[in-house]
């Protein structure tokens, strides 16, 4: 059909398909790539916010004709010192992190202050409630856009701070370009000869491949190719810890759970290689799906994983005798808490672009992963050919969590564009994204808890099982991880641990923020609330009591030696626990820790090369990904700390200049140890320039720096000093809810070693706590008969902006002796205690002891607006009955 509107303030006349939404003609017709699509046609995220005839819509769920003879107003048309004023109020007010979802929002808070001027705090929350984000927990963009009506209005504002080391609060590396859109994310790149992937998924959990026939799809106008097993020329089979996930399903295979790829189309556009990858046919042989653990346990259950037996892996931890000191407590405690599956739900959804290299037979991926150069070795065995011949690049992503570790579709698209020998981009839809990345773990923890007559913890025993899905991910590590954290940050003489990932047809699980250690803080609090009621003791004052201190032990028999900060987080939030109860409020406490690197044996890099330009700026290089959470300013921060030149000279870069393969960003320890080898990198620069040289002397020099840490042990080793972990993060939280059970407002006090950058450091635990109060009280993503049961945005769960409370953040520093300048990770220790103080509190309130994730039966859950489950199973008609059902 033909359209005529005005964009931006020129005419525009365009050809659109009848069915076409107006994202769709404005991204891919118009080129105006500010509007990101996140979740379309649901119109349930905001990033796609356009201006329509005045009116503030999501262009999503807009069909195209609608917009015909009307004017479109993008941020891009607005005046460039309107831009530069909205772009500097989110920066200032480290309003962004990923910044996905912050150009829709800064048009929606433009629409509302052409309107309300002096709004207040809950006049823009509920203005921005069809806006999603999961970075930041909008504390700080509701700040950002009341500094930008107070900057309207003409009164004084800060401004984006440039300069600064360590502990100021530098302006987030490129924040403005993020803020407008201008950044590209990797679908929003563009080449000449571009072609557009898509992919063919499983039509059922488990069923045999019979028979692949492309020729429809082939023969759809405007296909270049489609891609099979067939086309192969590596090896098909690639993951993290074991290669047992397929690129592509074989005839005469399985397919193990609803996200396996058959096919990849390349096509002119991508409307058309989604309408040909839809022409695949595929015959299968339904097969009976186990969708439960005690389905994949029980005796003559299928072998999920050919790979493997249906456990994918049992940890045990084992100190002093359990029976004994439990026989002897004064107390003891026994329950069974079950967490659920939670998508990650980051905005922006995969994607991956490659394009064919200078030389024959070379490419180059531009990957949105958590460790881009795992991407290009995984994605080089795929095609055959060396790393050498496939230079990387990292596109930062909007928004992971762990859920782009695993491969999603880089390889999908090298092979399209090593057939088609033209530059291709290839993203999931929504759905896709939800059936294919890995996700949360459920895990049902049984535990038995001592202590003596005074609230002294003796004994600790747990049985933990999770579900871990069809492949193996890092699901062995995750429940490894929760074993290690079975103990919270308390002492405790004597521990047995089981913990067992086991495989079903489920959608894989694997890394997502907490990795395990918050599926298993749930339990122990719930234990330390128990037990407190018990001895009669409140729970500040039971917490403190066994809180650890430097020569206490972990749960793993690793001796605490350094920067243990639970007592100090203890401490800080006192006088508000107390402060509350005597006002009659119910409050809820938890405390937790998490692991800042991987450890447990595994040998692990910080890597970095500065690298002075001609111009006068110096490139830094380092091998971990940024993905919202700061890491690129805080390696330039230290960068400048050393050297004492400004942060603004430092051009942050993630590719294959150098090799610089450091893993995932996982673990919360790219700030420790892409940190520690920037410093040391940054001090071989610092010696230069104090011997006399200037950097128009030094263009052209690199200063490296490799940093490795090679000293954790395994868990069970036999070893005469555990060290299972570098460092530890620590918190404590607490949850406060009014007279209807709806929380009030929370604290959460957390020691991160040394805050590098408050504002931003402020904004990953704000972050934190907004997606652990969706994990205590409304997300989940069950699954029936191994297809989830929605796709939709709201009945995810994820809080909105009008469901958060304010969020006090203490921030304590208990220097890190191994961290940079003291710092360590602070990504994922956030969320680690939230569930449990949203327990406590409940628990407070109504008398009801909760062991079930989420809480959606408490009035805490029951005021928010989303996670009310309304979708039947997305399930294939003709799909064999489940083995099992999961409950």
């Amino acid at each position: 059909m033909s359209l005529d509107f005005t964009l931006n303030g020129r005419p525009v006349h365009v050809e659109a398909r009848e069915d076409e939404s107006l994202l769709e003609t404005l991204r891919q017709r118009c080129g105006v790539t500010s509007l990101k699509d996140g979740c379309a046609p649901q119109g349930q995220c905001g990033c796609c916010l356009a201006l329509v005839g005045g009116r503030a819509v999501v262009t999503c769920a807009m069909s195209a004709d609608k917009a015909a003879g009307k004017e479109v107003v993008t941020l891009d048309g607005l005046p460039e010192a309107e831009r530069a004023q909205m772009a500097d109020a989110f920066v200032a007010a480290a309003g962004l992190q990923c910044g996905f979802c912050i150009p829709g929002i800064m048009l929606r808070a433009k629409h509302l202050l052409d309107k309300t001027p002096d709004p207040s705090r809950e006049d823009i929350a509920k203005a921005i409630d069809v806006h999603l984000c999961r970075c930041t927990g909008y504390t700080k963009i509701i700040d950002a856009v009341q500094l930008l009506a107070r900057a309207r209005r003409g009164e004084d504002v800060p401004r984006p701070l440039r300069d600064g080391g360590v502990g100021a609060r530098v302006a987030r590396y490129r924040g403005a370009e993020l803020a407008l859109g201008t950044r590209p994310y990797v679908a929003d790149l563009r080449r000449p000869d571009l072609l557009f992937g898509a992919v063919t998924l499983a039509a059922h959990p488990r069923a045999r491949v019979l028979r692949i026939d492309t020729a429809r799809a082939a023969a759809h106008p405007g296909v270049l190719a489609v891609a099979t097993y067939r086309d192969v020329p590596g090896d098909r089979f690639y993951g993290l810890i074991k290669k047992d996930w397929p690129a592509f399903v074989a005839e005469g295979e399985e397919v193990r759970y609803v996200g396996d790829v058959l096919a990849a189309v390349a096509a002119v556009d991508q409307h058309t290689a989604r309408e040909a990858a839809a022409l695949v046919d595929v015959e299968y042989e339904p097969l009976p799906a186990v969708t439960s653990p005690a389905a994949a346990l029980a005796t003559g259950a299928p072998q999920v994983n050919p790979a493997y037996s249906n456990i994918l892996s049992h940890t045990k931890i084992r100190r002093g005798d359990v029976d004994a000191a439990l026989a002897a407590s004064a107390h003891v405690v026994t329950g069974t808490w079950t967490t659920q599956r939670i998508e990650h739900l980051f905005l922006e959804p995969e994607s991956a672009m490659v394009e064919p290299g200078e030389r024959p037979g070379t490419f180059k991926l531009y990957s949105q992963g958590q460790g881009v150069f795992d991407d290009r070795r995984q994605c080089a065995t795929f095609l055959g050919i060396s790393e050498d011949d496939l230079a990387v690049e990292l596109v930062p992503n909007g928004g992971a969590f762990g859920g782009k570790e695993d491969m999603s579709v880089q390889a999908q698209t090298a092979l399209l564009c090593k057939l088609t020998g033209r530059p291709v981009l290839l993203g999931l839809t929504r759905e896709q994204s939800i059936r294919m990345h890995p996700k949360r773990h459920p895990i049902t923890m049984t535990y038995t808890v001592g202590c003596d007559a005074q609230g002294h913890l003796t004994a600790v025993k747990a049985d933990m099982i999770g579900d871990t899905g069809a492949y193996a991910s890092v699901g062995a590590k995750v429940l490894e991880r929760a074993a290690g954290h079975a103990c919270g940050p308390y002492r405790v003489g004597n521990v047995f641990v089981d913990a067992l990932a086991v495989v079903t047809n489920n959608p894989p699980c694997g890394a997502m923020r907490g990795f395990g250690a918050n599926q298993a803080a749930f339990a122990i609090e719930g234990c330390m609330d128990l037990l407190a009621e018990k001895v009669g003791l409140d729970g500040w004052e039971m917490r403190w009591r066994n809180a650890v201190e430097i020569g206490d032990t972990f749960a793993s028999g690793q001796v605490y030696e350094k920067s243990v900060g639970i007592k100090k987080t203890l401490l800080a939030v006192k006088d508000a626990y107390y402060a509350a109860r005597a006002a009659g409020r119910a409050v809820g406490i938890g405390c937790g820790l998490k692991n800042s690197g991987i450890g447990n044996g595994a040998v692990e890099w910080g890597k970095a090369r500065l690298v002075v330009e001609p111009d006068g700026t110096v490139s830094l290089y380092n091998g971990y990904t940024e993905m919202g959470q700061g890491l690129l300013t805080v390696l330039s921060q230290f960068a400048a700390e050393v050297t004492g030149l400004s942060p603004s000279l430092f051009r942050p870069k993630v590719d294959s200049t150098f090799a610089l393969g450091c893993g995932q960003t996982t673990g919360s320890r790219a700030t420790l140890f892409g940190g520690n080898a920037v410093k040391s990198a940054a001090e071989k620069l610092r010696a230069a320039l104090d011997a006399g040289q200037t950097l128009a002397q030094l263009a052209g020099e690199v200063f490296a720096a490799d940093i490795k840490v090679d000293d954790t042990t395994p868990p069970e080793a036999k070893v005469d000093k555990v060290k299972t972990h570098t460092s530890f993060g620590f918190a404590t939280q607490l949850c406060i809810l009014d007279e209807q059970g709806k929380i009030e407002r929370f604290v959460a006090a957390h020691d991160v070693g040394r805050a590098v950058n408050p504002a931003l450091c402020e904004g990953q635990i704000e972050g934190s706590v907004h997606m652990g109060l969706g994990y205590a009280l409304t997300e989940e993503l069950p699954c029936e008969g191994g297809w989830p049961v929605t796709y939709k945005l709201r009945e995810l769960g994820v809080l909105r902006a009008r469901d958060m409370p304010p969020v006090e953040v203490l921030i304590i520093e208990d220097p890190e002796p191994e961290g940079p300048f003291g710092a360590k990770g602070v990504g994922e220790i956030g969320l680690v205690p939230t569930a449990g103080a949203v327990a406590g509190a409940l628990a407070a309130f109504d008398g009801i002891r909760r062991y079930q994730l989420p809480m959606k039966d408490s009035p805490a859950s029951r005021a928010m607006s989303v996670g009310k489950l309304k979708s039947k199973p997305a399930g294939a008609a003709g799909a064999a009955p489940a083995a099992s059902d999961e409950p």
